[in-house]
């Protein structure tokens, strides 16, 4: 059987849109489908107020020439809808709107083994047919929001930060109760203390924010810094977290306390994520050296919260986790807003949300007025958009089922058992750990040279071997091991789900997955079982 295209990718973010150009280039007949009705992926749906990236431009870009050339932003760290309006100038650039499909989402997925190929079944009833299934959801696709006692009797409104309404939702004046004090809750927090009647932050763990040091930028600025971006490009694809540069080769313990003060001192200063991935090379893998950078980071806070008490539930003296091993966030005044008399803090480790009620959030303490609450919890991580597609592959089985005793994934892009699909910016892959278009280029690159090998050897279907899954799902849980990560209860562990397993669900290194990913395609792709065509 001929299906309707070679392939159908499921998802226009960064991941998404790159293969669509990739693939079209190399002669592929390619459909691209999203839900939500413009492209963006993240920046389509999180669009909170002071929703913004955390990586600089212009790390967080496409490389593409022809893109980059006829592109200026406003600021360094670009908000929502500067973001939306990129990804549109990208599919106007590369002309990629009529290979696309917006507004329409996959309720299922099921491979023919009889025909190899994949059957998806469209919200409107329809059903297209491919060779090839390439879910680009990324890691942050489904929200998690707390099954709270009450939340249906809640009198006023409610959403998570992820599926904030597109026509948005005026605070000004409002009784907010905000729960959660991840990224999404801090840049909220920010902007909701500046208008609302009330705000109620409610934190189970502090945040270990870092400052943002936001810049706007000019367009003459940009236009000679552009003859410098090739190299910036190229460098991204050889650094463990796909930035401009990475950790250190020297030790935090091998400095003096003058030197390595001043580099913390240099960091924080430039701002960004800097402090996290250009850091000392044992921050990550050391329990002192690690002590160094928190210590640093809670004196630089502390020092801007003149009530002892709440510096304390801000930057506690001891660290709540290693410092790092969960993501951290920018802030432009967080630490400051606790000073003003409309913004207040409930720790929940001493006094948990025990229910809600029509007029608000009962803790174990308290009772909270609220017409307004806003879920900032996160997300069921790398598996949640790829479980909600309802994936079923061979014999029956479906994704959730695969992944019922933890995730595992070849290459953290297919799963055995499951043939004629990859995943990009999926579990297993550098993902959480990465800057998004640095990963979306390499595994877009990869996937577009399979299936060229795929088409030019006449092999119809292909599926990995279980073996060589077991044994990158392993090497990642060891290169997990290395790290403090498991010491932190983090959703790049899993443990922000009830129920999930809890493994390091993230190759921990950009260059070292591209040079793996290398590796097998060097190897005539080892690690997966192939059908020819009759």
């Amino acid at each position: 059987m001929t299906p309707d295209y070679d392939a159908v990718i499921v998802g226009a973010g960064f991941s998404g849109i790159y293969l669509l150009h990739k693939l079209r280039g190399a002669g592929f007949n390619v459909l691209l489908i999203d839900a939500a009705a413009q492209p963006g992926g993240i920046w389509y749906w999180n669009r909170y107020p002071g929703a913004r990236v955390d990586s600089q431009v212009p790390l967080y870009e496409f490389s593409l020439p022809q893109v980059w050339r006829t592109w200026n932003w406003s600021e360094r760290f670009p908000g929502w809808e500067e973001l939306r309006a990129y990804f549109r100038h990208v599919c106007d650039t590369l002309n990629l709107w009529p290979d696309m499909r917006m507004g329409t989402r996959v309720d299922e997925a099921r491979f023919d083994e009889a025909g190899s190929q994949w059957s998806l079944h469209l919200d409107a009833g329809e059903t297209v047919t491919a060779r090839f299934l390439l879910p680009a959801l990324g890691f942050a696709s489904k929200p998690y929001v707390p099954n709270l006692p009450g939340l249906d009797t809640f009198a006023g409104e409610w959403c998570h930060t992820a599926r904030w309404p597109q026509d948005g939702i005026d605070l000004a004046g409002r009784k907010i109760g905000l729960i959660g004090t991840g990224a999404s809750g801090v840049q909220v927090a920010q902007e909701a203390a500046k208008c609302a009647d009330r705000l109620t932050l409610f934190q189970r763990t502090p945040i270990l924010a870092l400052p943002m040091r936001q810049e706007p930028l000019a367009e003459a600025e940009q236009a000679q810094e552009k003859q410098g971006y090739p190299d910036i490009f190229r460098q991204r694809r050889q650094t463990s977290g796909g930035f401009e540069c990475q950790s250190l080769e020297v030790s935090a313990l091998d400095v003096s306390d003058k030197e390595r003060d001043a580099h913390f001192e240099d960091l924080w200063q430039r701002g960004g994520l800097k402090f996290w991935y250009h850091n000392f090379a044992d921050m990550l893998t050391n329990r002192e050296a690690n002590r160094h950078a928190y210590d640093f980071w809670r004196d630089k806070v502390r020092a801007r919260i003149d009530d002892p008490a709440l510096a304390q539930k801000l930057a506690p003296a001891n660290p709540p986790h290693p410092f790092g091993t969960k993501r951290p966030s920018l802030e432009q005044n967080y630490y400051e807003i606790f000073a003003q008399d409309n913004v207040a803090l409930v720790d929940l480790k001493e006094t948990p949300i025990t229910n809600i009620t029509p007029e608000g959030i009962e803790t174990g303490g308290a009772a909270y007025d609220c017409d307004l609450i806003v879920f900032a919890t996160g997300f069921d991580a790398g598996r949640g958009g790829l479980i909600d597609m309802n994936i079923t592959g061979r014999d029956g089985l479906g994704l959730s089922q695969a992944w019922e005793d933890g995730l595992r994934a070849y290459l953290g892009m297919t799963v055995s058992g499951f043939p004629n699909m990859l995943f990009a910016y999926g579990p297993l892959s550098p993902s959480g750990f990465s800057n998004g278009p640095t990963t979306a280029e390499i595994q877009g690159d990869w996937i577009c040279d399979y299936l060229v090998w795929l088409r030019e050897e006449c092999i119809s279907a292909f599926d990995a071997q279980a073996e060589a899954e077991k044994g990158w799902t392993e090497m990642v849980a060891q290169a997990g091991a290395m790290t403090l990560f498991p010491e932190a209860d983090s959703w790049y562990m899993g443990a922000n789900i009830p129920g999930k397993k809890r493994q390091l669900i993230n190759f921990p290194s950009v260059a070292g997955y591209a040079a793996l990913c290398d590796d097998v395609a060097g190897d005539a792709y080892r690690g997966f079982t192939t059908e020819t065509h009759l």
